[in-house]
């Protein structure tokens, strides 16, 4: 297809999600002023609209996608998902496109995903109020030096972290975290020591983390691969509908058995053996899914 082509193309698609995103946003921070209220079974009984404005706005955006991008989407595993139970969601991560893709599959399929966010970002100017409506879970973070001149705090950002996700003892979740931490780039690659082919290594505080403040609340992990056949794609060029098809591959793990089988406690954060089991069990997922990444691209390169 022509560079025009794709270029009207891709302008109407980003003008949908534009028009998509600006007529959503007006009831999303409605809801979000009257959350405010200090009523639980108030503010409890607001989060189920807002949860699902954000779900139609994702509907709408997948609408765009099938009107303008076209991909055609490969995915397995998605039975057995369900949008009344508790997930942590994990996915190599390449591009902005990965999220769209993530949007994309588990729409309707489970609860409406959500990222852990730096308490900072709670001031951002009607996001902050946005995402705390939509009950994102903000977390406080110290660092090693912080801590060393404050020890006194040591475990408080993981206390204050618990206490927010207290919300969610009886309202289904979706938590999201992409263990490389930042997008996979050759630059990156190489100077992480090339120890996968195709992925960055796996970093296991956030993650960790995670389960630290929600383990107990999480039935599943969901274990996200996604693949793109011709390549790591733009988000331009997924808009402009350049992106022909992606690949995805979802394994599901039951949280429950990784605390059972000592491969996670709660004591992570202070017991070095437990971090070295949990390091060691994050590595061989790692390796696995490396493995599933280089048999897609041989399958792929034998069709091609």
């Amino acid at each position: 297809m022509s560079t025009i082509f794709h270029l009207f193309n891709g302008t109407l698609s980003v003008l949908g999600y534009f028009v998509n995103t600006v007529f959503w946003v007006i009831p999303i921070l409605i809801l979000s002023f009257l959350k405010v209220i200090p009523i639980k079974i108030w503010q409890k009984a607001v989060s189920f609209p807002l949860d699902g404005c954000a779900s139609a706005w994702i509907s709408i955006n997948n609408m765009n996608q099938r009107v303008f991008s076209r991909t055609q989407f490969v995915v397995k595993g998605l039975e057995d998902l369900s949008t009344k139970d508790w997930y942590l969601v994990t996915s190599n991560h390449q591009s902005w496109v990965d999220i769209l893709v993530l949007q994309r599959i588990f729409n309707h399929k489970i609860p409406f995903l959500k990222f852990f966010l730096k308490k900072e970002l709670i001031w951002v100017p009607f996001l902050g109020i946005a995402w705390w409506a939509l009950d994102f879970p903000f977390m406080r973070r110290y660092s090693k030096a912080f801590l060393a001149k404050n020890p006194h705090l040591k475990g408080k950002d993981l206390e204050t972290t618990k206490a927010a996700c207290e919300k969610f003892e009886h309202k289904p979740v979706s938590v999201m975290n992409f263990i490389e931490g930042t997008r996979f780039n050759t630059h990156k690659w190489e100077k992480s020591g090339k120890q996968y082919s195709k992925l960055l290594p796996p970093r296991a505080g956030g993650i960790a983390f995670v389960l630290s403040a929600m383990g107990k609340r999480l039935n599943k992990l969901v274990d996200v691969t996604i693949y793109y056949p011709k390549g790591i794609p733009s988000y331009w060029d997924f808009v402009s509908g350049k992106v022909v098809e992606i690949h995805v591959s979802i394994k599901t793990v039951l949280i429950e058995e990784l605390f059972e089988k000592g491969v996670f406690s709660s004591n992570y954060f202070d017991d070095p053996e437990q971090k070295k089991r949990f390091q060691s069990w994050l590595n061989t997922m790692w390796e696995n899914k490396n493995k599933e990444l280089e048999l897609m691209e041989r399958q792929n390169n034998e069709v091609t």
